[in-house]
């Protein structure tokens, strides 16, 4: 009796151990299963636009090359900010959408600006005030440092251009030879009705070399006419070669080419732009074709013709480019501190 009553107490105890188990198992599943099916963080994504502060609006020019920092979470990302003020920063996994997020702008130029808990769901326009303030105007206070005047600025550049020069005429004849009146007799070549006998001539012709012949005319001068048959190409197209094919079912007649000799030659031809001038930033646009771009202006009284490289090096101001829709190139150049562009 008591060993029946001992084996029953051992089942009990072991039925409320695996009951424990399975329940500590199910808990365990159900929170990997939650782990494993969280949502996962989001990358954040900020965009924005640096410009320099002034409180005229047209005089808020486009920053290029300011240095922007983002920090929050594990992160640190940076980033520059392109010709057109333009910067994008992208925070991976690892930032929380509760934790702050903290943007720097440096620019040797500029004073730095921090914006702590940047908003990541607005666009972002960040302005950067000069380290040398603008300069008031031409008049100077004594004891100041002489401020150089950029006036009369001219961007110029030269474009390949294809000029078409006409170079000589042709005027040559040429004979096709039949007698008429002579049955065909299915000896061809024959009259388009198959009826008299006739007989072809060709006249063929082609230009020198970088030569064209345009506005070619072939004309029947002599003999029966209306009894001929010119057979040509596109004769309205500039072409290097004239290939001309007549029948001729009468008596013997003669014909007239007559055509213009042209020679198309590539040339460069100079251009002008005037750019635009706010503040002290100026603004211009040139094709993609564009080539030699200079830069003229009244340095302090003297004219000067400044090159502009590939590398955007002006002695007296810092210069970006943008591509633009059409593939145009779109330049901004802000002046360096010593020098102005009179009001």
């Amino acid at each position: 009796m008591n060993d029946r009553k001992s084996r029953r107490k051992k089942i009990l105890i072991w039925i409320a151990i695996a009951a424990a188990a399975l329940g500590l198992s199910a808990a365990v599943i159900r929170l990997r299963a939650k782990w494993l099916h969280r949502s996962p963080i989001e990358a954040i994504h900020i965009t924005g636009a640096v410009l320099r502060e002034n409180k005229d609006p047209r005089k808020q020019s486009p920053i290029a090359n300011a240095e922007i920092t983002a920090t929050g979470g594990l992160f640190e990302v940076n980033s520059k900010s392109d010709s057109s003020g333009l910067f994008q920063l992208s925070l991976r996994p690892g930032l929380r959408p509760s934790e702050p997020i903290t943007l720097k702008f440096e620019h040797n130029e500029y004073k730095p600006v921090e914006i702590t808990n940047a908003p990541a769901d607005r666009l972002l326009v960040v302005r950067m005030e000069p380290v040398l303030p603008e300069p008031p105007g031409e008049q100077q206070p004594k004891g100041a440092e002489k401020v150089l005047q950029i006036r009369d600025v001219r961007v110029r550049y030269t474009v390949k251009d294809q000029t078409t020069m006409n170079v000589g005429s042709l005027a040559k004849q040429f004979e096709v030879v039949n007698t008429g009146n002579i049955p065909c007799a299915g000896h061809r070549p024959c009259s388009p009705d198959g009826k008299w006998k006739a007989s072809t001539g060709s006249f063929s012709l082609r230009a020198e070399e970088e030569n064209q012949f345009r506005n070619v005319r072939v004309t029947c001068i002599a003999g029966p006419c209306p009894f001929t048959k010119v057979t040509a190409g596109d004769l309205s197209r500039p072409s290097r070669v004239i290939s001309i094919l007549v029948l001729n079912w009468s008596d013997t007649a003669a014909f007239l080419v007559e055509a213009e000799v042209t020679r198309t030659a590539v040339t460069d031809s100079i251009r002008r732009s005037y750019p635009t001038i706010i503040g002290q930033t100026m603004t211009f646009a040139l094709p993609p074709a564009a080539e030699g771009t200079t830069v003229e202006a009244d340095l302090n009284g003297e004219q000067i013709i400044f090159p502009l490289g590939p590398k955007l090096i002006l002695s007296w101001a810092t210069c970006n480019v943008e591509l633009a829709p059409g593939q145009n190139r779109i330049y901004r150049c802000e002046l360096k501190p010593g020098y102005q562009f009179p009001e």
